[in-house]
């Protein structure tokens, strides 16, 4: 990962480097103390500068954006649809049943150690929106934690949008209607979700595309991202995912809740152009059409 570089103007003059990198490049006060400790990671005119040092008209000022160590993830090598990749970030086409986080076994492949062989020790993957374990489809990945982070402000000012395709349990009576419900833990249980009224925020959008037989074929936009949203309001809403086990029944025609995340666009955190990609839904979910 090369270094990010600036340029001072005139009307920077007099200014200090933490104050040039702060306007330039949006990084924050506790990134700086970790740049402060790393040897050779800050730079004023091609040599080490302490934060406070005074700048001048035509100095470049330089960080470096990789991250100080390895993560000490396992790599396991396990092939990845990677559909999207330059020196920040990669967007991959997670396959199902795969978990992104490494669990109990260290012997499971999951998206995090294929990627840790994928990367060779060039890299750390931080996963900037996790998938379910069951969900398919687009998932982003940045490739530092200085990039993870400008992505999480990618999604706070609201320029990252996905879209889910699901097969759903019967036939919705609206074909466009948005579940405004909030979310939270299920008393009595660690991993499953509820509609409360104590509960976080949570909106989804559910627009129907296409009904065949018992099921239906949907688009879901969530406005917002908490944990099973999509899986819990579809289930509120009378019509759970098929195959979601944990929110509605299990399924002989599919081995997972049938969720796909098909559209993805954001603005790039280090260029500002648009990424727009596009998964097709995958064969398990088409055979239950």
């Amino acid at each position: 990962m090369k270094m990010l570089t600036v340029s001072v103007t005139e009307q920077e003059e007099n200014r200090t480097v933490e104050a040039v990198l702060k306007d330039a490049f949006d990084v924050s006060e506790s990134y700086l103390r970790r740049l402060k400790r790393r040897n050779g990671a800050l730079l004023l005119n091609g040599e080490p500068a302490y934060t406070t040092a005074k700048v001048r008209a035509g100095d470049t000022v330089a960080f470096d954006p990789a991250d100080e160590r390895k993560l000490g993830l396992k790599a396991i090598p396990n092939p990845l649809p990677v559909v999207y990749e330059d020196e920040w970030l990669l967007v991959l086409d997670k396959p199902k049943n795969m978990s992104v986080h490494p669990a109990r076994d260290p012997d499971e492949p999951t998206v995090e150690n294929a990627l840790a062989a994928y990367f060779a020790g060039r890299d750390n993957p931080h996963p900037v929106s996790r998938l379910d374990r069951g969900t398919t489809g687009l998932m982003t990945v940045a490739k530092s934690g200085y990039v993870h982070a400008r992505m999480k402000t990618v999604q706070r000012e609201g320029k990252f949008f996905k879209t889910y395709l699901a097969v759903v349990s019967g036939v919705p009576e609206r074909e466009r209607f948005l579940i405004d419900a909030p979310v939270g833990a299920l008393p009595g249980s660690t991993y499953r979700r509820t509609v409360r009224e104590d509960g976080a925020e949570a909106r989804s959008l559910c627009e129907v595309l296409e009904a065949r037989g018992d099921c239906t074929l949907v688009r879901l936009t969530p406005y917002t991202g908490r944990t099973h949203q999509l899986r819990v309001h579809m289930a509120y809403a009378g019509h759970p995912l098929i195959g979601d086990w944990l929110y509605g029944e299990r399924s002989e025609r599919i081995d997972r809740p049938a969720l796909h995340a098909a559209e993805l666009s954001f603005a790039h955190p280090m260029t500002g152009e648009t990424v727009s990609l596009v998964s097709p839904l995958p064969p398990d979910m088409r055979r239950l059409l």
